[in-house]
């Protein structure tokens, strides 16, 4: 087990401080609400989506439709008191920010490392998807609340997701996790699990002292923080940003000034396919006409009001999808404007109008103006573009003489003008929406008067057909009525003649019927002695087939039980033939089997004399040659000995062939007996031959016999 030690210093423990920490701060319980996409060229501020509000801050958001078919972007506007923290989130998609106002700290980290950066009013940054960061605002003596404003890509390689939002929550994602797995993952006490997992849940901006409370300050835990739970090791690759109040804008004169930044500025901005712009118009002046070849401008008003106009160049005769527009836009507005729609942004006289803008292209864009020498149409054939036109040449010579330069001009009363024309247009098609309205309001009510007079004629019509239906009912019923009265008077005079009718056909049909009476009873009696006459004959008919029939079937029985009989004979004849032959068989077993063993005794028997002469033999040669060696090496003192051996050998073998010629004897009376038994055995195997071919005999002599029986019990 590790030392407590070890434990606090592992990577998990500054964690669990870190979020710990978090978990005590105070606040209001942030809420998220789903953002839908907004249709139309403008979203006040009022429409915006509230995400998360807290005493110290708030995060809102709005989607925009650029083009028909296309993913809307997402837009989020974060705004944070003096020294309040933006909680550690999980970016989703790629994001381009810009700082309006106040200062503060960027802390994050992604595949190449992290860090953290200074952020203050002008700079304009990017984080890419994936990476993980926090914010703290700074407590400036001015009390400026930091308010950045972030658009997130939509591209094919990161694609904004509505349903899994922008971001997700650092310690949402710890906190996910069931507290077994936390524990086998992390290596840490149940205890430690359940201090982290039984925390509620944490406003998205907390006050940053809450933060300071377990350390000096959020920047001294940031490092540890990024080191242990993301794996990152600091001092990376920092992100880079681009303050345009360090830099001279593109355009200004005394009207006002534009400034774009593109990746050529900001390198980071070639990934995220995002370019930034900012406008500043002052009193009682217009950006010129253009348009936007390669990008989509999305913009959010950041001072004063104005009126923007947009051009539709559709070629499409259709003008419901795609028309003219005019909108007044004020501080906080977003509005959008699709590529190749020309457009002019004009501020009112009494106050001067600025805002930023995302594009859609972070490569140059080069916007197309159409007046001024850098217009495109000064690239056109004159005649062409008058008999475009539809005026002559010289005209259109004096509409680009001018070789003013400048893009932002004087124009006192244009904002007015057209906030004018866009009230009147405005209060025309209020008009004639109205006069819409009346016109369907007369034509409801004509058409609910002709509804009524189809109702009256219909209820009319309804009576007079009812008064005709009773009309003909009461008519069809005199009617009715009167036939009944006449039907009933033929009924009267039919039943009379009728019941005459039917009186003489009852007294003709009783004659018919004694009649009838006396052939059936006379038809009945003829019947019945026929009837007799074939119940006899069918009687003595069945009694002569029964007769038959009862002879054959004795014939055939005593026929059965003759059969029966000699099958029985037949069986117990095979039987006794059976058993005789196995008798025979046994016997001749037994004498081949005497035979046999009478033949081995005789073989060993003449084996063992032979094996003894040779033994005998063998013995007298070694004894003759032991007796010439000693007689031929011994000496003399032994000779004695030696014949008185001599004398013993040569006695002991004639006894030896006296015993040997009782054997020899004895074995020519075996042979003699052998001899004899195997006469026997011949005469045992004649004898049962006789008797087989007996058997055989009387065998064939009683088949003849049965032969006859079986032949005469057919014949019967």
């Amino acid at each position: 087990m590790e030392p407590p030690k070890a434990f606090l210093l592992s990577p998990f423990s500054l964690l669990l401080i870190f979020l710990l920490s978090i978990s005590l701060c105070g606040g209001v319980k942030a809420s998220s609400e789903e953002v839908k996409p907004h249709e139309g060229p403008v979203v006040e501020k009022g429409e915006r989506t509230t995400l998360h509000v807290t005493e110290y801050g708030e995060i809102s958001a709005a989607e925009v439709k650029v083009e028909h078919g296309a993913p809307p972007y997402h837009l989020q506007f974060f705004t944070l008191d003096p020294n309040s923290l933006f909680l550690p989130v999980l970016l989703h998609a790629d994001m381009v920010f810009y700082v309006h106002t106040g200062s503060g700290r960027l802390t994050y980290a992604d595949e190449d490392g992290s860090d953290s950066i200074h952020l203050r009013e002008g700079d304009l940054c990017s984080l890419r998807e994936g990476s993980a960061f926090y914010i703290q605002s700074s407590l400036e003596p001015e009390r400026k609340k930091l308010r950045i404003y972030a658009m997130f890509t939509n591209t094919d390689d990161s694609t904004f997701d509505p349903l899994i939002g922008a971001y997700s929550r650092i310690d949402n994602l710890v906190k996910g996790f069931d507290k077994k797995i936390m524990q086998a993952a992390f290596k840490v006490p149940e205890d430690l699990v359940e201090a982290i997992t039984n925390k509620t849940d944490t406003p998205a901006i907390v006050h940053a002292d809450a933060v300071s409370e377990k350390q000096n300050t959020v920047w001294e835990l940031e490092a540890s923080f990024l080191k242990n739970f993301l794996g990152i090791q600091s001092n990376s690759k920092r992100v880079m940003k681009y303050n345009i109040f360090d830099h001279d804008p593109d355009f200004k004169n005394r009207n006002g000034w534009t400034l774009t930044v593109t990746q050529k500025q900001l390198k980071s901005l070639k990934h995220h396919h995002i370019g930034f712009l900012m406008v500043n118009l002052i009193e009682g002046s217009i950006l010129g006409p253009h348009w936007n070849p390669r990008a989509t401008e999305i913009a959010v008003v950041l001072e004063g009001e104005g009126m923007i106009r947009v051009v539709c160049g559709s070629s499409n005769d259709d003008k419901t999808e795609c028309k003219n527009m005019r909108f007044k836009v004020k501080q906080g507005d977003v509005f959008v404007v699709p590529r190749f729609h020309p457009m002019a942004q004009m501020s009112f006289k009494n106050e001067p109008l600025v805002f930023l803008g995302f594009s859609t292209a972070a490569e140059k864009n080069h916007p197309q103006f159409v007046a001024g020498p850098g217009s495109v149409l000064q690239n056109l054939d004159k005649r062409i573009l008058a008999a475009s036109m539809d005026v002559s040449k010289p005209t259109i010579d004096q509409l680009l003489a001018s070789r003013d330069g400048s893009i932002i001009f004087r124009c006192t009363s244009c904002a007015e003008e057209e906030e004018k024309i866009m009230k009147e247009e405005e209060e025309k098609e209020r008009e004639e929406e109205e006069a819409k309205e009346r016109e369907k309001e007369k034509k409801r009510e004509e058409e609910e008067a002709r509804r009524r007079e189809k109702e009256r004629k219909r209820e009319e019509e309804e009576a007079r057909r009812q008064q005709e239906e009773r009309e003909r009912r009461r008519e069809e019923e005199e009617a009715r009525r009167e036939r009944k009265r006449e039907e009933e008077a033929e009924s009267e005079e039919e039943a009379a003649r009728r019941q005459k009718e039917r009186r003489e056909e009852e007294a003709e049909s009783e004659e018919e019927a004694a009649k009838r009476q006396q052939e059936k009873r006379e038809r009945r009696r003829q019947e019945e002695e026929a009837r007799r006459e074939r119940e006899r004959r069918r009687e003595e008919e069945e009694e002569r087939e029964e007769a038959r029939k009862e002879r054959e079937r004795r014939r055939e029985e005593e026929a059965e039980r003759e059969k029966e009989r000699a099958r029985r004979q037949q069986e117990r004849r095979r039987r006794e033939k059976e058993e005789e032959e196995a008798e025979a068989e046994r016997e001749e077993e037994a004498a081949r089997r005497q035979q046999e063993k009478r033949e081995r005794e005789r073989t060993r028997e003449e084996e063992e004399a032979r094996r003894e002469e040779e033994r005998e033999h063998e013995r007298s040669r070694r004894q003759r040659e032991r007796r010439r060696e000693e007689e031929e090496g011994e000496p003399e003192e032994e000779a004695a000995r030696r014949q008185q051996e001599e004398r013993e050998e040569r006695r002991e073998e004639e006894e030896r062939e006296r015993g040997g010629g009782g054997r020899r004897r004895h074995r020519r009376g075996e042979r003699g007996r052998s001899r004899g038994g195997e006469e026997a055995a011949e005469w045992e195997e004649e004898e049962a031959r006789r008797q087989q071919e007996e058997r055989e005999r009387r065998r064939e002599r009683d088949g003849d016999d049965e032969g006859r029986r079986v032949l005469k019990v057919w014949d019967v």
